[in-house]
């Protein structure tokens, strides 16, 4: 029996009023197959270079791996619900495809301010309560827990689906002493869909519910260091940060409205439909400058023309080959080889531009 008998209904209500889409709670030993799972995951190397993974396993585990006096996670999700439909400029290969999460402001500064509000306000509430929040920055498993909290379920793309917002929920979590009255987890109702897995250009699915990161657009054009390998490139499209098909094509997204959304992720328009040809011609301030206080500035300008010209070489556009040319130059030795195989598949043979 809590101690609190009242504070949870008082916790939701104060989220709800601050601008989460939802909110759960899960005692904090509530998900105990997520470390037997990320020991496989990361055995399996389905990781690829995010050694940060391996080096903080054992926080990630479960939350007492992390901070030992926690008894209860305070699960909380913001909706980033889509206002026009993300696959729209699939055929559009002279404008580069931006994931929706990232069109808007930093989704880490936004969260983690609304957390810290709650945070606050429970403390005030509960004297004498420890808490800790966490937004994707620290090793903890928000959607194993958010999942335990009863927010909804992961699903076989292994991304958090909820029956009221679909897939487009940022997740939060407050880590807390209290010991707090659980909520009921909801049960997978994926059946048998398959609409994500078949969804995947490039089968980062080896089976349901199981994610290879290395064979993931997110993970190549956002984590991963270097030429991307070949095998992907065409599978890429004009998807220059992040992917959001296996998303999209879930069918409980038809109850996700953007309505929902937190206004703080409505999309800025310089980034809803971006030119390839002026992305490529980005400097680091002229990157800086664009992508100020977006989750994009994180991966720097030259991982970014590196993505846009995997892109401009899908794109079959004659017009992006001085563009391209111009980069073969670059001091980054992966925008380098990137605008080599660019031109190559543009039929501009490399050598043209250097004579």
């Amino acid at each position: 029996m809590t101690q609190h008998k009242a504070l949870e209904a008082l916790i939701k209500a104060k989220a709800a009023e601050i601008g989460f889409a939802d909110c759960g709670i899960a005692r904090a030993d509530a998900a105990p197959k997520t470390a037997e799972r990320l020991r496989q995951w990361l055995e399996e190397g389905r990781h690829g270079s995010m050694i940060w993974m391996e080096e903080r396993a054992h926080h990630r585990e479960r939350p007492a791996g992390l901070w030992p006096e926690v008894r209860s996670v305070i699960s909380l999700g913001m909706s980033y619900a889509p206002r026009t439909d993300p696959l729209a400029l699939a055929e559009h290969g002279e404008i580069g495809r931006i994931s929706v999460y990232a069109q808007g402001q930093d989704y880490h500064d936004v969260i983690k301010r609304r957390l810290k509000e709650l945070a606050r306000w429970l403390v005030a509430e509960a004297p004498g309560a420890d808490v800790k929040v966490f937004v994707d920055t620290a090793p903890v498993m928000e959607k194993p827990l958010a999942e335990a909290a009863g927010l909804g379920w992961q699903g076989k793309h292994t991304n958090l689906v909820s029956r009221s917002h679909g897939s487009w929920l940022f997740l939060g979590a407050i880590y807390t002493t209290l010991e707090l009255a659980p909520d009921a987890p909801v049960r997978s109702t994926c059946g048998s869909c398959d609409a994500c897995q078949t969804a995947c250009p490039t089968d980062a699915f080896p089976a349901p519910y199981r994610l290879d990161a290395r064979r993931c657009i997110s993970y190549l054009t956002i984590e991963h260091k270097g030429p991307i390998p070949h095998e992907f490139r065409e599978g890429i499209g004009n998807r220059i940060y992040g992917c959001d098909d296996c998303l999209a094509v879930c069918p409980w997204n038809k109850f996700a409205h953007a309505a929902q959304a937190n206004m703080a992720f409505v999309p800025r328009a310089e980034l809803t439909a971006p030119a390839l040809a002026d992305l490529l011609a980005l400097d680091d301030a002229g990157f800086r400058e664009v992508f100020s206080g977006s989750p994009i500035k994180r991966i720097g300008r030259d991982r970014m023309v590196r993505n846009c010209l995997i892109a401009a070489g899908n794109s079959g556009s004659a017009a992006l080959v001085e563009p391209v040319r111009a980069l073969l130059g670059d001091a980054d030795e992966a925008v380098r080889e990137a605008a080599e195989w660019a031109l190559g598949k543009l039929n501009y043979p490399s050598a043209c531009g250097r004579g």
